[in-house]
């Protein structure tokens, strides 16, 4: 398997081992709730300070943003967004087989017409200008609409 070909784990197949999986109310994360704002990734935290969403500066992609995979060319939509890579060196060895930079943004992307997620490393990865949405199982746990060619986060509703 390489670097953006998923993997099988519960309900969804994903393209990542270590995602968590307790509480699993949530199906990829296995957090209690949606993200909320780009950088939000769903995981209970603190809100991030200015200061630490500075590598989020640097990703070329953010989430909500229709992708394709320039190697595998499957179209997608981001939830998530690394600083550099996160996973383990094994999976990096056994799927990463183009060996992309650790130290550059990975994305986390739900996988049009399927029901993974895959972890993909910014060098393979293009804008989609199709505009088009992507059907995926688990959008509406991080998205709440597709506007001009976007996703857009749940609101708030405390």
């Amino acid at each position: 398997m390489c670097e953006g070909k998923p993997l099988h784990m519960g309900n969804f197949r994903l393209g990542i081992e270590h995602l968590p999986l307790a509480p699993p109310a949530h199906p990829l994360y296995g957090t209690t709730r949606a993200p909320e704002s780009p950088h939000d990734t769903g995981h209970d935290h603190k809100p991030m300070t200015d200061q630490q969403s500075t590598p989020f500066l640097n990703a070329q992609f953010s989430p909500g943003q229709l992708v394709q995979h320039r190697l595998f060319d499957y179209r997608g939509v981001i939830v998530d967004v690394d600083p550099d890579f996160q996973n383990s060196d094994d999976w990096y060895q056994s799927m990463a087989r183009s060996k992309p930079p650790k130290d550059k943004p990975w994305y986390h992307v739900l996988v049009h017409g399927a029901d993974h997620m895959t972890y993909v490393a910014e060098r393979n990865l293009e804008a989609d200008e199709s505009a088009k949405p992507v059907k995926h199982p688990a959008l509406d746990h991080f998205f709440e609409t597709f506007e001009n060619g976007r996703y857009l986060f749940h609101r708030r509703t405390n």
